[in-house]
């Protein structure tokens, strides 16, 4: 075989027959960013996934590319460019891990979970260090703070304020200990300065608000004055006075068709024209109403 007969090809393929094996949430912001570029001047550079054969026929995960297949489907696409390669199923998860990192512009935690998932899939850390182009201390803390749901930390350790090591440090210690390992980070001279300054701060956000960067503090509680309950009460009767107008005026409609229906009904050449286009059966609940008011 030829180098050139093994190069992948560019296909134009349905893009319901794209599964995305490792989605993420895309920022709206940044997807109407590049929706709109597409729109305007086309798909640049072409997704690219791996085909896999199933009864139905060809089916194909993406390997790199999630934001473009959801940009076309946005823009009411069935079909996108894409680079088709030969790959396995992990092979892909690598890829897809590879070419995230290699961006590292957005969704920091997210690529820092697919670390984790690679560990969970039976990779050991120099393996991922190797494939992702990471140190191995940096992927062992990375999971070790992965394990202890430490998102706050992580996120710090991904845009450089503090190092895995030191935030490693601080998820396995008491508040002494915290204390102690800037301590030892400024010794070592991995914190100085405004970096310092910003290890101490995350660390009392940490204490504070907690792990997860999505935690908040608890709300207090406002007292409620008389004036508020009177207007909560009266916003209530006002909302259930529309329900009852609307009530009333549904009934109205279902009396006016449920007579003209029993006037229909009781015209003998209409009734035969409905039987002879299958059109002589009603709902049982409207029958009934109909007979109520005397149809024939």
């Amino acid at each position: 075989m030829t180098e050139e007969a093994s190069l992948p090809v560019v296909e134009l393929i349905p893009i319901d027959q794209i599964a995305i094996m490792n989605p993420r949430v895309r920022n709206k912001r940044i997807f109407k960013e590049i929706t709109d570029n597409i729109g305007e001047v086309g798909l640049k550079r072409p997704i690219t996934v791996a085909r896999r054969n199933s009864r139905e026929g060809p089916r194909y995960e993406v390997v790199c590319g999630q934001g473009r297949v959801e940009a076309y489907l946005a823009l009411g696409q069935r079909e996108i460019p894409a680079l088709v390669i030969e790959a396995s199923s992990e092979d892909c998860l690598v890829m897809s891990l590879v070419e995230n990192c290699a961006r590292r512009k957005h969704h920091a935690i997210e690529l820092l979970q697919d670390i984790r998932g690679l560990k969970q899939r039976g990779y050991e850390v120099p393996e991922i260090a190797a494939k992702t182009g990471l140190t191995a201390e940096y992927v062992r803390g990375v999971i070790r703070l992965l394990e202890r749901s430490e998102h706050r930390l992580l996120r710090a350790v991904e845009s450089g304020q503090i190092p895995v090591s030191v935030a490693v440090d601080i998820a396995e210690s008491d508040d002494a200990g915290i204390q102690r390992a800037l301590q030892q980070a400024y010794e070592s001279k991995l914190l100085r300065g405004s970096r310092l300054l910003a290890a101490k701060r995350i660390a009392e956000q940490r204490k504070l608000r907690g792990k997860g960067l999505s935690t908040t503090l608890a709300r207090r509680t406002v007292p409620v004055s008389s004036d508020a309950l009177v207007r909560a009460y009266r916003d209530d009767v006002d909302k259930k006075r529309l329900l009852v107008r609307k009530a009333e005026a549904t009934r109205d409609r279902l009396t006016f068709v449920t007579e003209a229906l029993r006037k229909l009904l009781a015209d003998e050449n209409f009734v035969t024209l409905l039987r002879a286009e299958g059109l002589d059966t009603l709902p049982s609940n409207l029958v009934d109403r109909i007979k109520a008011r005397g149809a024939p």
